[in-house]
């Protein structure tokens, strides 16, 4: 549809509450929005665009369709837009990068052996869930003051499969774990101490102190003064957790304060958490600006809907037009009573002043840091002598002695890496130790792909950079005029630190950048990440080959021989071409003789 069209289109709508849906060319929807009234705010987007901010004429200019929701009310509609936005995570709505909520912490008596963990979320399981505590940070230090004070186990070992199998870990050696898995210790003793952790999320320190302390006096009483004094130390640890946690009787924070943070391109949404009247934790989200109103506004809902909990008391820098529904939504999802709140002075005014000092202070930060990426970014691209490039792909080969042969390509995004683009490639030169012969096969089939537009080769890159000098260079070089393409191709050239000092054209040019200091420490990212990628694999396939070979088959070679013959001969291929003579001096005469039998039958 044309302007015309859509303008058309929207004045045939009614004066009804709803969601309206923006779509583009390709039909996906790139904005959720409700209104009041549909005709009204619909019509809006299509009358005079000039009066529009830069962020929705560029929406706008984008929409070839529109479909719409009518909704009973504006609570309904409220509801359908939080829906929608999530379902479809629109382009231009202002969506929050995190989604995790408030993490709870689950533990499921039912069990034989019972396990305290950290949950996203509250799952329909039977089990039960404690919390929420704060952030991911706090609930875990939580999980963990408990483990330490109750000494329950942390390891690996599932119960009760592993109960007295092998010896206790290192938490037993160290005393932060009484041995659970020895088969001495009872059942019985593990569900009673569990119980006990369970009432300390519930927050009944003072009811469990008691019993300890009771315990306590009947183990002194007894002479038993070790057991008397190990008691008295679970009692200050578990009085110390008391004073740290202030835990409430409903659980969670007391109140919050929203504060919003700009710049002349980013803006920041801040919340700090106060509980009890102290600030025990902070979240905050950098994003493209926008409006202030609009910006609160759409990540007040996201924030509270998405993380299953909001406080009694929630403090704002300006009002919100559907507070009061977002409370009414909030009471029917969480079953809390909350209220939004702008206040112009006394202490909550300087709560909210702090907010937006912190949200100021992190859009500053930030703002500054990507700035001087992007100077740097510039300068590498200047240095080089080379337009700005948006995707770089950087390579790698890794082996010993030529045996797990492969290669590791990384792909950097405007400069960042972008993970799910990374690629491996195994070599197969029949055992040869070969690194531009290697090089050669991965770029071949790497351009093949890409020609033949196989799924996550589509793409051609702007930049090639290779771990190596001219030579490296100048394989990349002929490969690329095989395939009639033009990419700019460096060596990266290390000093003996094994960090990237240039970097190396394939006509022997070198370029000098351990004196630029931005694009010294971007290049050497680039290069030490793609070793780490590529030799991770060759680790990988090395350890598989360790794990089961062509050696397993042979009488007589168990793990201890295998290893010794790979470490020393590197490949399969290595122990099979080796003599009788050469086998002996690493194997008794039985097994020298059954490896080179073996190999030599099958090749007879």
């Amino acid at each position: 549809m044309n302007l015309s069209e859509l303008k058309e289109k929207a004045a045939s709508l009614p004066l009804s509450p709803g969601v309206y849906l923006m779509r583009d060319k390709d039909h996906h929807v790139i904005y959720v929005g409700k209104a009041k009234k549909l005709k009204n705010r619909v019509s809006q987007y299509f009358q005079n665009t000039s009066s529009h901010s830069p962020k929705t004429r560029l929406m706008v200019s984008n929409v070839c369709d529109f479909d719409v929701i009518i909704a009973s009310n504006e609570f309904e509609a409220l509801v359908l837009e939080c829906a929608q936005i999530k379902r479809y995570m629109p382009k231009y709505n202002i969506l929050l990068k995190d989604g995790k909520g408030y993490p709870y912490v689950r533990l499921d008596m039912r069990e034989p052996f019972p396990k305290i963990s950290l949950s996203n979320k509250i799952q329909d399981d039977g089990a039960s869930y404690y919390g929420p505590f704060g952030s991911r940070g706090v609930t875990q230090n939580l999980i963990d003051s408990i483990h330490t004070i109750l000494k329950l186990p942390t390891c690996g070992k599932l119960f009760p499969r592993d109960l007295g199998k092998g010896r206790p870990c290192l938490n037993y050696h160290m005393n932060q774990c009484i041995g659970w898995c020895q088969i001495k210790q009872c059942q019985a003793d593990y569900i009673s101490t569990m119980e006990t952790a369970r009432q300390l999320l519930l927050g009944n320190y003072k009811s469990v102190c008691d019993a300890l302390r009771q315990d306590m006096i009947k183990a002194a009483d007894g002479l038993n003064f070790e057991l008397a004094a190990a008691l008295r130390n679970r009692i200050n640890a578990i009085q110390a957790l008391d004073q740290k946690q202030h835990v409430a009787s409903d659980t969670g924070y007391d109140l919050d304060a929203i504060g919003y943070g700009e710049t002349d391109t980013q803006c920041c949404f801040a919340v700090l958490h106060f509980c009890n009247g102290e600030l025990v934790d902070k979240d905050y989200e950098v994003l493209p600006l926008d409006e202030k109103n609009i910006v609160v506004s759409s990540l007040t809902k996201q924030y509270y809907l998405s993380r299953g909990y909001a406080p009694k008391t929630i403090l704002l820098p300006v009002e919100m037009d559907d507070s009061l529904l977002l409370e009414e939504l909030l009471q029917s999802e969480h079953h809390i009573k909350t209220k939004f709140r702008v206040p112009q002075k006394g202490d909550n005014a300087r709560l909210v002043e702090l907010a937006c000092k912190n949200a100021q202070e992190e859009v500053v930060r930030v703002s500054a840091k990507e700035n001087r990426f992007t100077a740097g970014y510039q300068q590498f691209a200047k240095t080089l002598g080379i337009s700005l490039p948006k995707r770089i792909e950087s390579y790698d080969i890794s082996n010993i002695s030529g045996s797990n042969n492969v290669a590791g390509m990384v792909v950097f995004v405007d400069g960042k890496p972008c993970k799910r683009e990374y690629k491996k490639f195994k070599v197969d030169l029949n055992g040869e130790q070969d690194d531009y012969g290697s090089m050669r096969q991965t770029l071949l089939r790497r351009f093949d792909d890409f020609l033949k537009q196989k799924s996550g080769f589509e793409l051609k890159p702007d930049l090639l950079l290779i771990d190596g000098g001219a030579t490296h260079a100048r394989v990349a070089e002929e490969v690329l005029r095989f395939y009639q393409l033009n990419i700019p191709v460096f060596g990266m050239v290390k000093d003996d630190k094994h960090r990237t000092r240039a970097l190396i054209t394939a006509q022997h040019q070198e370029i000098r950048i351990d004196h630029l200091p931005s694009v010294f420490s971007f290049i050497g990212n680039i290069q030490e990440e793609t070793h780490r990628y590529a030799i991770s694999f060759h680790r990988q396939l090395r350890r598989k080959a360790l794990r089961y070979s062509e050696l397993d088959r042979i009488e007589g070679i168990g793990p201890v021989r295998k290893q010794l013959l790979l470490k020393h001969f590197s490949s399969i291929s290595a122990i099979r071409a080796a003599s009788y003579e050469e086998l002996l001096h690493y194997l008794p005469q039985n097994a020298a003789q059954a490896v080179f039998e073996h190999f030599h039958t099958s090749e007879g």
